[in-house]
């Protein structure tokens, strides 16, 4: 019997760069051995400048599709066929192939909602108002799903408030744009909070807010590193029910690899204990206090003695 490892039926990638901080590839190499596929998924560092010939011959360098990440999610779009999704969000974050057409969507948005609905269920039931931190594309994907959702008002709070502003004009009249010294007024009624700014992540200040609300309000945040941001662990302190981001990141996969290699995978403990361990290993380890170490007592000067006679 031959020992010769078979070819790959089918490769995807993440494009990125850098890439060398993507989990992707530890996620889906998981599904392919889980579901017993002959199947791979890789890292390519691609650099802004050659982004249009990589993605334009994906299909000949031997891939079925891919992820994209920073800084290419929205470049691709010009690139590709996007969806509904991808155009409202403005970024695209998953190729594929329908035929010869190279399409595009944006998972986030479904990522974000699946990872709601596993850890917090039932909380968009009668969700009258949301408070969403932040205007970048991660905002983006998640006000789209708050509104396919059916949430009445969706409130955004940005430093620079022309930001959220566009996104009022964007996504019409249930998107109401607000500045941070509204935060607490708002958060008194609201159903729902998340982050989608980089605040509370590993390097960064923690997002400045004082969770003043409702004993019902779920508490999410897009960051995933560390694992327990200090607006989560503000809100596990207040038993508030919350959502973090490595679970918007393993759901946000499971479509991709869905359309890639044809098996829906299933986000279990396992996969998640799997990510956590890595993301926990390439942590950054806690500055070491040096030990003082206390000065030995000065001694004392010793009396001469007295050497006359006596």
């Amino acid at each position: 019997m031959s020992d010769e490892k078979k070819p790959v039926e089918k490769a995807a990638c993440v494009i990125a760069w850098p890439a060398g901080h993507s989990r992707s590839p530890l996620i889906h190499n998981y599904w392919a051995q889980k579901y017993n596929l002959n199947v791979e998924y890789r890292r390519e560092a691609v650099p802004p400048e050659q982004l249009t010939d990589f993605v334009t011959h994906l299909r000949e360098r031997g891939y079925v599709g891919c992820n994209v990440t920073v800084p290419h999610k929205e470049k691709v779009l010009a690139l590709s066929e996007p969806d509904e999704r991808a155009r409202a969000v403005g970024a695209a974050n998953c190729l594929w192939y329908d035929g010869d057409t190279l399409r595009s969507t944006n998972t986030d948005v479904a990522g974000f909602l699946a990872n709601l609905d596993a850890v917090t269920p039932g909380w968009d039931r009668g969700l009258e108002s949301a408070v969403v931190v932040g205007a970048g594309g991660g905002a983006r994907a998640v006000i789209f799903g708050l509104l396919q959702r059916d949430v009445r008002r969706v409130y955004v709070i940005n430093r620079t408030l022309e930001r959220a502003q566009a996104l009022t004009k964007k996504f019409g009249s249930r998107v109401i744009a607000a500045g941070w010294d509204e935060t607490t007024g708002l958060l008194g009624g609201a159903g729902l909070l998340v982050n989608t700014t980089t605040l509370g992540m590993v390097g960064q200040p923690p997002l400045p807010i004082n969770l003043r609300c409702q004993a019902s309000l779920v508490v999410a945040d897009l960051v995933y590193a560390p694992l327990v941001t200090p607006l989560l662990a503000m809100a596990r302190e207040k038993g508030l029910r919350s959502a973090d981001g490595l679970g918007m990141l393993l759901h946000q996969a499971v479509l991709g690899f869905e359309r890639w290699f044809g098996v829906k995978p299933e986000v279990t403990a396992e996969l998640r204990a799997l990510v956590e361990t890595d993301l926990l290993a390439g942590a950054p380890k806690p500055p070491v206090s040096p030990v003082k170490v206390k000065p030995a007592p000065t001694p004392k000067p010793r009396k001469p003695r007295n050497n006359r006679p006596a």
